[in-house]
């Protein structure tokens, strides 16, 4: 391996100390739908963030506060030394991507069949320290 190659690789396993990630694959709730949620919470603090969805009326909501809750766990794990309360915790990437549909057909007039796709996504939670304290570190 080469030193430059080297050296952006310790640099992005730097950066990804300061990160966690979570994923949730296959939810059965279609991308539309759970890309309002996730656009309530991007880039909020993650105390705001969990408040927001524990009592938001959506039923996303609920998933994404879970998995919410597993992006702070995995961050807890790669920090063991360090509290979470001492860090300014935020949101900074979420996604929502189409996964799968389940194709079916229903009954329609004059002997017809529509079809009903029934979709479900994949989102990606990142949780990291706010912008102004690496810039601060920097």
């Amino acid at each position: 391996m080469g030193s430059r190659k080297k050296n952006t690789a310790d640099k992005r396993k730097e950066d990804n100390k300061q990160r966690a990630f979570a994923r949730l694959r296959n939810c059965p709730t279609s991308p539309r739908k759970m890309r309002l949620v996730a656009d309530q919470v991007r880039g909020i603090q993650v105390d705001k963030a969990l408040q927001l969805l524990k009592f938001s009326p959506k039923e996303a909501s609920g998933r994404l506060e879970k998995l919410l809750l597993s992006a702070l766990a995995n961050w807890q794990v790669k920090n063991e030394s360090e509290r979470i309360e001492d860090h300014d915790l935020i949101v900074t990437e979420i996604f929502v991507d189409s996964a799968r549909q389940l194709k079916r057909f229903r009954p329609a007039p004059q002997g017809r069949a529509h079809r009903i796709r029934k979709r479900s996504n994949h989102i990606t939670l990142v949780v990291g320290d706010s912008i102004k304290k690496e810039l601060e570190k920097a």
